[in-house]
């Protein structure tokens, strides 16, 4: 073997750091919505996005965490946002440091996109 993972050692530990991240609750009840259509794509971002990318070792859990919220807040993907907010603080963020990360990307993304970001932070730290 080339020293590649195969494709269901990559799901496998794409699936572990899915529960660590955004919760076992989260992935179970997102495993139960897979359909025929979404199975294939749910299987490539398991692989790909957290078997391949957030397993990787240069970064640490928070400062991902943090890349992904300033990712989201700026592409305006407010679902995925609130989701990636519960996991920044699962990964040791704290409320004032994902403020700040608020803050910071209304310089860079704008301010409606970091207003719309701290209405859907208030939501999310309200359940929490």
């Amino acid at each position: 073997m080339s020293g590649r993972s195969s494709d269901q050692e990559r799901f496998e530990a794409g699936m572990i750091v899915r529960r660590e991240v955004l919760s076992d609750a989260h992935v179970d009840a997102a495993n139960e919505k897979i359909t025929e259509l979404t199975a294939d794509f749910q299987d490539f971002i398991t692989r790909t996005a957290w078997g391949d990318v957030w397993s990787r070792p240069g970064l640490d859990r928070r400062s991902r965490s943090i890349a992904v919220i300033t990712s989201l807040i700026a592409h305006g993907h407010h679902e995925e946002l609130a989701m990636h907010l519960r996991a920044g603080l699962r990964n040791g963020l704290t409320v004032d440091e994902i403020k700040e990360v608020i803050l910071q990307s209304a310089i860079y993304s704008g301010v409606p996109a970091a207003n719309t970001a701290f209405r859907i932070a208030q939501q999310v730290f309200t359940e929490a």
